[in-house]
């Protein structure tokens, strides 16, 4: 890409994304646009006259010759959005998705309502569950756990950068865990392993398959969290999980055939099955 005004160089970066199957090119080009030159995209249409520099360009162009091979914006911008908070995302963590905002708004709720003091976030990742959790219910003792050391590094960060305080332990599930909790939540992975190469390349060439991978059913993390968290609720605890769109029966079921209590399915805003929660 040669060196070009702003007013030249956003219509002529969108059509090169929009070429390659960018979903939203224009606002990808303005992203990244802002991303390099640290604008705030309105200046990229008042100051449409600067010409960026040589370095500049240079960073443009490879970020935007690794948007058309695939890689998500939140991954090259380094962040995402998720509950009107900013978190840190990198290729060890997966993008916080508005659909799991849906997981958060039930836990918050029932938080208050019965009084719950003590949470556990199972497999946090970028921890957008459990910063988001101990942002907006102050009272909330938050623990979270990764079996990856870098996705707590990312989430130690969000957690600071957000002004809240969760407590992080590097765990297989609840291997290093200890204590009573009043209720557990989690975003476990529950891809069907032969779907994952079916996947846009988006998410099957960056996200880390291992926070995608939910066994050849797609269930085998629920069953073992549903298992072993009886260990660690208090009588009465939740437990709380995301789920895929075609899971709602079989998640039921399961925590149903474990003994959880009004264990019901909650929809997201598109009406698709995408919480299960019961009660020890």
């Amino acid at each position: 890409m040669s060196r070009k005004s702003l007013k030249e160089l956003l219509p002529e970066l969108t059509a090169r994304l929009k070429e390659s199957g960018a979903d939203d090119a224009h606002t990808d080009a303005s992203l990244i646009l802002s991303r390099v030159l640290g604008f705030e995209r309105i200046k990229l249409y008042t100051k449409d006259d600067y010409v960026p520099s040589e370095n500049e360009m240079r960073k443009i162009s490879y970020f935007a010759k690794k948007r058309e091979e695939g890689c998500p914006i939140q991954y090259i911008l380094g962040c995402a959005e998720f509950m009107g908070l900013k978190f840190f995302v990198n290729e060890s963590t997966l993008i916080p998705r508005p659909d799991t905002e849906t997981l958060v708004e039930e836990v918050l709720a029932l938080s208050r309502s019965h009084g719950f003091g003590r949470g556990l976030d199972i497999g946090t990742g970028s921890g957008a569950i459990a910063v988001s959790l101990a942002y907006y219910n102050k009272s909330l003792d938050m623990t979270a756990c990764d079996i990856s050391i870098r996705a707590l590094d990312t989430a130690w960060w969000n957690a600071y950068e957000n002004g809240v305080s969760v407590t992080l332990v590097m765990s297989d599930i609840f291997e290093n865990i200890t204590g009573q909790f009043d209720f557990i939540v989690s975003n476990p992975p529950y891809i069907k392993s032969g779907v994952i190469p079916t996947l846009e390349k988006n998410v099957r060439n960056y996200e880390p398959h291992r926070a995608l991978d939910g066994g050849k059913d797609g269930l085998h993390f629920y069953r073992k969290i549903a298992a072993d968290a009886r260990n660690y609720l208090r009588s009465g605890g939740l437990l709380a999980f995301e789920i895929g769109y075609d899971q709602g029966r079989g998640v039921f079921g399961i925590m149903s055939s474990l003994g959880y209590k009004d264990v019901i399915i909650r929809k997201d805003l598109a009406g698709l099955d995408r919480v299960v929660l019961g009660y020890l």
